[in-house]
């Protein structure tokens, strides 16, 4: 029943069905406590997964067991690499899951450096590395933007472990190529594909534009992704941004009459909290919490401490033809911004914070986040789409390259 819940995303009925079944005296076996720790990796609830970790540990944990890999993978996906590495270290002979679990891991959580040594120990082991492990290695170089490194893995990948090449492979080199600006290469890649281009790939190699700024090879990204998924939200969003950031205000139009015409309704950025046992949940501009008048209040003299310290709103995405002022204004609530003050005002000083959001946080976002780090003396680690970013004393884990 617990592991049909958790199939079924009924995430909530699974872990209070698991509270059920611990309360009645009747122990689980291995495959619900890895059931349970999954579901947990995928929803980030990490205070969940700690309990269950205590339930293991009181009850029944073989460190050979898979419920043990298990483990591994939840606290990788929570961000919290150390409980993770401190399990993985339990392990007499961890196995390839738990490996690519705490490379991945690392890779997610700004440590490339960890990410790439980790894999070097794993083959110091003899332990053979599949696909899914190399998708972890190139993250790790993608996050640090180590193109050459990241190369050099990719060609091993058939080169050396015999091993054929993904589209997921190609994807993060072209993620990799095109976060670097070296679009030529990207191409020559995609041209010499043995499959089609899928779109994940196609997304990398968009995004990749949005940062440099390459119109041309943007559009043409954007329309190979408009024939797979046209009914897709974050090509049209991701194109609008591109042509904002570049003035082009007739196409910003073109692209929201094109996505009334077909339908296609935005995506609303959500981001939450979690305070005291409870999930605090904010949309931009979000003012339906009960503590939305000092949230907000909160925001505006924090921003003032910011300015003084050099902050500068980056408006450059803000789609609308707005002035200046009005485009400052449309990025101060932005809900992880909200998610962040809500939980500073909400907590005693100096603990850390974590705030989800499901969408990529924005460039302004990320740089405001920096400052209030540093103004509140706390570690707030944000877990967007892409990654999680850990900001502390004015710096984020990714070094602004994400």
């Amino acid at each position: 029943m617990i592991d049909r819940y958790f199939k079924d995303c009924r995430r909530e009925e699974g872990f209070e069905l698991f509270r059920q079944l611990m309360k009645s005296g009747i122990w689980p076996n291995e495959f619900t406590f890895a059931g349970v720790l999954n579901a947990c990796a995928a929803a980030a609830a990490e205070e969940i997964g700690k309990q269950v970790h205590g339930y293991m540990t009181r009850v029944y944990f073989n460190p050979l067991s898979f419920a043990a890999s298990a483990l591994v993978h939840m606290y990788s996906k929570c961000g919290n690499v150390e409980n993770a590495k401190r399990v993985f270290n339990g392990m007499p002979q961890p196995d390839l899951v738990s490996w690519t679990s705490l490379i991945t891991g690392y890779a997610q959580n700004g440590q490339p450096d960890e990410a790439l040594e980790c894999f070097e120990l794993l083959l110091k082991s003899n332990t053979k590395p599949d696909h899914i492990t190399f998708v972890g290695v190139l993250s790790a170089c993608t996050h640090a933007g180590l193109v050459d490194k990241g190369l050099e893995y990719f060609h091993s990948i058939k080169d050396i472990h015999g091993l054929t090449h993904t589209a997921d492979h190609y994807a993060c080199i072209i993620d990799l190529l095109a976060r670097s600006g070296r679009f030529q290469e990207a191409e020559n890649i995609i041209s010499k594909m043995p499959m089609k281009p899928d779109k994940f790939l196609w997304a990398s190699l968009l995004g990749g534009c949005r940062i440099h700024g390459n119109l041309e090879l943007a559009e043409k990204a954007a329309k190979a992704l408009f024939e797979i998924e046209p009914e897709n939200p974050a090509t049209y969003v991701t194109m609008a941004n591109i042509y904002a950031s570049a003035g082009r205000w007739d196409e910003v139009a073109k692209i929201r009459r094109s996505m009334d015409d077909k339908g296609v309704v935005k995506k609303p950025g959500l981001s939450w909290i979690e305070v005291r046992r409870e999930i605090h949940v904010f949309l931009v501009g979000d003012t339906s919490h009960p503590k939305s008048k000092e949230i907000h209040e909160f925001l505006g003299k924090l921003s003032k401490r910011m300015r003084e310290e050099g902050y500068v709103p980056d408006t450059n995405f803000v789609l609308h033809d707005v002035e200046e002022e009005q485009k400052e204004q449309n990025l101060s609530y932005h809900s992880e911004k909200l998610a962040v003050a809500f939980g500073i005002i909400s907590t005693p000083p100096g603990t850390p914070l974590k705030v989800f959001k499901n969408l990529r946080t924005c460039v302004d976002c990320h740089n405001a986040i920096k400052y209030i780090s540093k103004i509140v003396n706390r570690k707030i680690t944000v877990r967007d789409s892409s990654r999680f970013h850990c900001f502390e004393d004015g710096n984020c884990s990714c070094r602004d390259y994400w």
